[in-house]
């Protein structure tokens, strides 16, 4: 069930809102729920108790907090659910892309402006739901991990560190053997040593001691594997051809 959040201090904007959003989700026959607020502070409240929404709609120019304010304490608890900012003024436009907002649409905002808005944006989040992605609990909480994001796993005591593209490193307390089972599921991933796992998209080139990964790490190859790691990559190679 898709979860969106409303936030504009001006009472009519928001009750136009929700209008657009219940013709919206009656034309295209989809279960969603809204929450309206009348201003930042108690929409970031409401996710301060934990609370968290798939959309987040904002009003750009409020008094006191503005939907720019708003949008970066959002990023501070969620970092990639989409922002979407309805303002009256375009001046703000460039300033919305340091949230990450999804989109910018200047008011009126009508029926056929927000519904286009929101069938492109709903693609998206059907796209990135269906992405491959195993979920973990690090030590900043749970999290999302999308296999297409990440390069190697490895352990180090009793714990496992994912490596990411983006050369950030989540640390979580679990099972290596556990995860080896929710990775090699995926047809990407091999395990040339038994404290690593390496996903196959990322592999640079490999040797008979070690795999060199496109962010220059490197990797270990256990004593006799060569030949087992070689075959498995060739086969991955193939297969995506």
């Amino acid at each position: 069930m898709l979860q969106i959040a409303v936030c504009d201090d001006n009472i009519d904007e928001l009750s136009n809102m929700v209008q657009l959003i219940n013709l919206y989700r009656e034309s295209r026959s989809i279960y969603c729920e809204y929450a309206v607020f009348p201003n930042g502070f108690e929409l970031i409240s409401t996710l301060e108790k934990g609370k968290r929404f798939d959309m987040y709609c904002l009003d750009i120019i409020m008094p006191g907090f503005t939907g720019i304010d708003v949008a970066k304490e959002i990023r501070c608890f969620d970092k990639t659910t989409p922002i979407l900012f309805f303002t009256s003024s375009p001046e703000f436009a460039l300033e919305s892309y340091s949230v990450k907002a999804i989109n910018y649409v200047l008011k009126p905002i009508s029926k056929e402006k927000l519904f286009f808005t929101f069938d492109e944006l709903l693609e998206q989040i059907k796209a990135e739901k269906d992405e491959d992605a195993v979920i973990v609990k690090s030590n900043e909480g749970i999290q999302k991990i999308l296999i297409s994001n990440l390069v190697f796993a490895e352990v180090i005591g009793r714990s496992v560190l994912y490596h990411m593209r983006s050369g950030k490193v989540i640390e979580c307390t679990e099972a290596f053997s556990s995860v080896c089972g929710k990775l090699l599921k995926y047809g990407s991933f091999i395990k040339p040593h038994r404290s690593y796992l390496v996903n196959m998209q990322y592999m640079d080139t490999i040797e008979n001691h070690q795999i060199t990964l496109q962010t220059l790490s490197t990797i270990p190859i256990a004593q006799g594997k060569a030949k087992e790691m070689k075959q498995q990559y060739l086969n991955y190679q193939m297969e995506r051809e």
